[in-house]
């Protein structure tokens, strides 16, 4: 992965576990474990919460009725896939 990808994988990282309070640490989510049910096991609330933080965040919408919402937020490496295409700040 470069760097700069890997840099935004760890700033995205924080921003759920800030956004969510989650008793975790940033670097122990997973790059390709699941966001949404298993995996790190966030609802669809908290989902709509972290489109709300990387909206703000990153400058651009991501819609909670995006036909692609599920392949974004499947895991943090798509998400910071999808943030790195879409973002203007």
């Amino acid at each position: 992965m470069p760097q700069a990808n890997c840099e935004l994988q760890s700033e995205v990282a924080r921003l759920i576990v800030d956004a969510l309070n989650l008793d975790i640490k940033p670097e122990e989510i997973q790059p390709d474990a699941r966001l949404y049910g298993e995996g790190l096991g966030l609802d669809s609330i908290d989902i709509l919460e972290v489109a709300l933080v990387v909206s703000k965040r990153f400058g651009f919408q991501l819609r909670t009725d995006g036909a692609d919402n599920v392949r974004i937020f499947s895991s943090l490496a798509s998400l910071t896939e999808h943030i790195a295409a879409a973002r203007t700040k």
